[in-house]
């Protein structure tokens, strides 16, 4: 064991042990999550249920002759990216055509106690007018929540092309601004002016933050810093990228929606979901012996790394996303089958055990690339076509796609790399070669 296959062995094993830890124990107390767990997971509207909202646009006086067809169009897209940014990919929303309204449904929050269905229903009809303007000295030290509109308006939301949440070298948090061409020349020159000072940003008459200007900003590009986590920049970057609905739209009904299938059908799902994850992995175990071990970490790995995403992301779990991450699970597999049948065919040549897992995985990597290509493909396509419990299904499929090439190609290779460095692994029976005298290793 002369060569980094044991220590890449052990590397990847522990990292999936942490994954598969951090996945169902989460990070932090449950009061304030650094990394959320199976625990945290958020369930749409066929498990847990919903709100069901009827919202009509009210256009104030001096509106007449407003296109109503056409500014429902643009407020059910904004509606839908601003609930799409939160995760609720499971959501219905129509345009009622005769009655000239939108009819909404949307789950739960994650914490249905301190959940308000109306003040939720305003934030999301709200027209969200965007605007950056200046502040009057005697107001900078008040808190954001205090400050009032000056109308001394530096920027509009049509000047603003995207906001996005990063984070630095330092592992702080930021929010990234991009302007359009047509806002750098007027934020320069108050940016210059108000070096020192505050441009506050509002929305409608509310302030949502409040930056000091630390130098004149003459690009197209200008960050926010604070005491930021991931949830309040992206929160904020949200507000400021989505711009303004076309009208305020007024809830006029808000009734409760039962769960379409309930915590039983979940919990159904969830028992078949096990059930074949053990049945695969004794199928692996009793066929492929040692490699089919190496399949049943990655897989496990797998698994892991969808519930982190999906609990951190706060992407709603939907029964067909549950479909769409046991569908994963068969690609996962499928890709290291592949592989496994190529590496016994290089050790019934007379291969080396090294060289034979080297050129199994050459062989077999086009293949697997193809196939999840195809997947990712397709799952990117129901998300852009679909609707809905459909898109939760994309989302969980596009993931687990994801995360099982990375399982198939990447961790299985290093681990059966790292294993074959040891003796023991050259006995031809733990690989289930048939007509081989003793596995060779140089």
């Amino acid at each position: 064991m002369n060569d980094n296959r044991t220590f890449k062995l052990f590397f990847i094993v522990l990292i999936i042990a942490i994954i598969c830890l951090l996945a169902f124990t989460g990070l932090g107390s449950p009061e304030s999550r650094i990394i959320k767990g199976v625990n945290e997971l958020r369930t749409g509207i066929d498990i847990r249920g919903g709100i069901s909202a009827i919202l009509e646009p009210v256009y104030p006086n001096g509106s007449e002759g407003r296109d109503i067809a056409e500014d429902l169009s643009a407020s059910l897209r904004i509606i839908e990216d601003r609930l799409d940014a939160q995760g609720i990919y499971d959501k219905n929303i129509q345009i009622d055509s005769t009655n000239n309204r939108l009819v909404i449904d949307i789950p739960w929050a994650a914490n249905e106690t301190e959940f308000d269905p109306r003040k939720a229903l305003d934030e999301l009809g709200s027209t969200g007018a965007l605007t950056f303007q200046e502040v009057n000295d005697e107001d900078f030290y008040k808190a954001p929540e205090e400050l009032v509109p000056t109308g001394r308006v530096v920027l509009s939301g049509e000047h603003i092309k995207t906001a996005r949440a990063y984070q630095d070298q330092n592992g702080q948090y930021f929010v990234l601004l991009e302007l359009k061409p047509s806002g750098v020349e007027a934020f320069s020159k108050a940016t210059k002016e108000n070096i020192g000072k505050i441009i506050a940003i509002f929305i409608d008459d509310i302030c949502i933050s409040a930056p000091r200007v630390d130098s004149q900003i003459t690009s197209t590009e200008a960050s926010i810093t604070g005491n930021f986590t991931f949830e309040t920049a992206k929160a904020l970057a949200d507000k400021i990228r989505f711009g303004a609905l076309p009208t305020k739209l007024e809830p006029v009904k808000v009734d409760s929606i039962s769960a379409q299938l309930g915590k039983g059908a979940l919990d159904v799902a969830v028992k078949a979901g096990i059930i074949s994850f053990i049945l695969v992995c004794i199928f692996m175990l009793l066929y492929y012996r040692l490699p089919g071990l190496i399949a049943v970490v990655a897989l496990s790995g797998l698994l892991a790394l969808q519930i982190l995403t999906l609990a951190n992301f706060n992407i709603s779990v939907t029964l067909p996303g549950i479909g769409g991450i046991i569908l994963s699970i068969g690609m996962s597999i499928d890709g290291n089958i592949v592989i496994f049948e190529r590496i016994k065919e290089e050790l019934r040549d007379g291969k080396s055990l090294r060289a034979s897992i080297d050129a199994g995985f050459k062989r077999a990597f086009v293949a697997i690339l193809d196939s999840n290509v195809t997947t990712i493909i397709t799952a990117v396509v129901l998300y852009i076509m679909g609707s809905g419990p459909v898109r939760g299904f994309g989302v969980t499929l596009f993931f687990g796609t994801l995360f099982s090439f990375f399982s198939a190609v990447t961790a299985s290779k290093m681990m059966l790399q790292g294993i074959s460095a040891f003796r023991f692994s050259r006995n031809k029976w733990l690989f289930g070669v048939k007509g081989v005298k003793q596995i060779e290793e140089v």
